[in-house]
């Protein structure tokens, strides 16, 4: 990885907390000065479980808090048993059905997601696995995709036309994903500078993913762990369960900031 290099263009504003919680199942988050460790004691593939720190709790989409120019940094580790998904950073909750309707999906996050999961996003990067990924499916440049959506699936079927054919489209949903060779359950300092035209991830004052377009926002900011897996490739293969999960498992965070022309917040 490259060091993380150029001047950042904003500057700290006065601080809100990051209060609001989200429990599901048998999702616990425990608070110690100011280290928040999301776990989970265990798990059921009967019921969804899930603990989450967020900042859009009743906003609609339009009002989520974040656009760019923005900077989050936040030291974390989480177990080295982990059956399910976690991360952290920003995307505008595109699935849930009481802010409206459904959107398309938005986002710039460290996500992790273990097997049977298979995101399979970005061509020759696996679909589970430690990664930094962005995504933004509702740019224009995306949506003359969505007429052409069964014949784009049913070419992908076919390796040849997969190759050709998908990173144009990759590159129209501004699909960026690098698989991490970090040690994910050590302490490590993480950053996501979102600009309007790029998306810089580091690790350890390390350049970990630099993309060349970014998701246009509002988002919201999002820490979780959960017992979810999900299927989606280009082959137009997909699926969604819940994972049974025997030994505890926990994603711990400290240190958190965020920098925005447009507010700051610290927890």
């Amino acid at each position: 990885m490259r060091e993380v290099s150029g001047q950042w263009l904003g500057g700290p504003l006065p601080h809100r907390p990051l209060t609001t919680q989200f429990l599901v199942g048998t999702g616990q988050i425990d608070v110690n000065s100011e280290r928040r460790t999301l776990s989970l004691p265990s798990a059921s593939r009967a019921t969804y479980s899930d603990a989450q720190l967020q900042d859009y709790a009743g906003l609609a989409r339009a009002d989520f808090p974040w656009r760019p120019p923005l900077m989050l940094t936040l030291r974390a580790r989480m177990s080295a048993t982990m059956r399910g998904t976690a991360g952290f950073g920003f995307w505008n909750h595109p699935h849930a059905p009481l802010r409206g309707m459904l959107a398309l999906p938005q986002a710039a996050w460290f996500m992790f997601a273990s097997p049977p999961s298979a995101m399979e996003l970005a061509q020759g990067v696996p679909g589970y696995g430690w990664k930094a990924a962005t995504i933004d499916a509702g740019r224009r440049a995306a949506l003359r995709w969505m007429p052409l959506t069964p014949f784009v699936l049913a070419a992908c079927n076919v390796p040849a036309m997969r190759r050709s054919i998908w990173p144009h489209v990759q590159r129209d949903l501004a699909i960026n994903e690098r698989l991490l060779d970090v040690d994910q359950t050590a302490w490590h300092d993480y950053q996501i500078i979102w600009l309007r035209d790029r998306v810089i991830f580091g690790i350890d004052g390390h350049q970990a993913l630099v993309t060349h377009a970014a998701p246009r926002g509002p988002l919201g900011l999002i820490i979780w762990i959960d017992n979810q897996w999900a299927r989606v490739t280009p082959r137009g293969s997909f699926g969604w369960g819940l994972l049974d999960q025997e030994q505890p498992q926990w994603l711990a965070c400290e240190n958190l900031r965020i920098i925005s022309p447009h507010g700051a917040r610290q927890a």
